[in-house]
């Protein structure tokens, strides 16, 4: 009978050793994930910083231009709505994917708001506007740069997220996708305004 128990307790602990051992490589195999995870975070929110501050800019920008095109196209109400609108959602935003909306609507109406001042020789005379085009232009450059850099972040990210064996851990700590910010559906487009209310 004794010849019977060792067997099957030797096989118990061999199984229990190898339990241990996957274990430990487990969480050594994790725990270098977990860091890199976080040190990604952390990158990716940083980078986030950036990308708000660059539209935070371009927002206490627009209406002084607004301003100034009213003053030559005061008929052109939709406009000014579309972009208190779009200023409007983007102060409220509390998401990235809230802020990456809000932003890609504001883009969609200053690009109606600057085909529209095509149109209008003298307000691209104006001194004021030309100044706050290129604010706004340079302020357009900054948000493309920081944009392509927070979407690098969020790509370095996202693909270690996936990876074996990180994507496990990023499914035991709850590590969540992040999104990127792409370009809105209206940036494909040709803006187009309709003059016919002159």
């Amino acid at each position: 009978m004794n010849r019977d128990i060792r067997p099957r307790g030797r096989r118990r602990l061999v199984t229990a050793l190898q339990i241990v051992a996957l274990a430990g490589l487990a969480a050594s195999l994790s725990g270098c994930s977990y860091n890199r995870f976080v040190s990604q975070q952390e990158a990716i929110k940083a980078q986030w910083a950036q990308v708000q501050n660059q539209l935070q800019r371009r927002n206490d920008l627009i209406p002084n231009l607004v301003a100034t095109v009213k003053g030559y196209a005061a008929h052109e109400s939709g406009v000014f709505e579309a972009i208190a609108d779009s200023r409007a959602k983007l102060a409220g935003a509390q998401t990235p994917a809230d802020t990456i909306a809000a932003a890609n609507q504001q883009s969609a109406a200053l690009g109606r708001l600057l085909a529209i001042a095509e149109a209008y020789p003298q307000l691209k005379a104006d001194e004021q506007f030309n100044r706050l085009m290129d604010e706004l232009s340079g302020t357009e450059n900054r948000i493309a740069v920081e944009r392509m850099r927070y979407n690098e972040r969020v790509q370095e990210y996202n693909t270690l997220r996936r990876q074996f064996p990180s994507n496990l851990t990023a499914k035991m700590f709850g590590f969540q996708e992040y999104p990127f910010f792409k370009a809105p559906e209206a940036a494909q487009k040709v803006p187009t305004v309709d003059f016919g209310k002159k």
